[in-house]
């Protein structure tokens, strides 16, 4: 199979990648985060045409397989195991969510998100995850917190999330990996 940075459909996510990479270095440092110990369990996309999340879509089927389509807060969204993992910052990242545009408009096609696990209990998750941050850091002004608890079709394991959004770069935190949520639709 082709690598992902030698598929054309992909062209301009490889050429992205590393400034994503940067951004999400400098938000992880204005965090004093670190995530060294925790698992990194996929990165996603972002888009506001359907055209582009077809041929992303088309090149992620030549560089991996599709895990999981389902209809989540009203829209496909499809989970791509990928053949080689992608290098970001000091994670590799074999597993990419790309969900098809829905109501709201991204400024832009890239790049968007990388969620960690986070082990812990479900029924506090949130206070685990927020844990992980300095007081000081969760009253920055400009940084955008948004807890979630989203679920699919079929979906048996609870999935609360936590996401901090910074200069158009979130970091999300989720107690199970995708694939052990995936696993639980069966």
């Amino acid at each position: 199979m082709p690598s992902f940075k030698d598929i054309a459909e992909l062209s301009d996510l490889h050429q992205s990648l590393p400034t994503f990479v940067d951004k999400l270095h400098q938000l992880l440092t204005r965090l004093e985060l670190s995530l060294e110990t925790y698992s990194a369990d996929h990165i996603s996309v972002r888009c506001f045409q359907k055209a582009t999340a077809d041929r992303w879509r088309q090149g992620l089927m030549q560089c991996g397989e599709l895990m999981s389509e389902k209809i989540i807060n009203g829209r496909p969204i499809c989970l791509f195991n990928l053949d080689e993992p992608l290098q970001v910052g000091q994670w590799q990242i074999d597993c990419i969510e790309l969900p098809y545009p829905g109501d709201k408009l991204y400024p832009q096609e890239d790049w968007e998100h990388v969620e960690w696990v986070i082990p812990g209990e479900v029924e506090n998750f949130h206070q685990t995850a927020l844990s992980l941050f300095s007081d000081d850091i969760l009253l920055m002004p400009q940084l955008k917190l948004k807890f979630s608890n989203p679920a699919g079709e079929g979906e048996r394991l609870p999935n609360p999330t936590l996401a901090v959004t910074d200069n158009g770069v979130t970091v999300k935190f989720h107690p199970y990996s995708i694939q052990e949520v995936v696993k639980s639709e069966s």
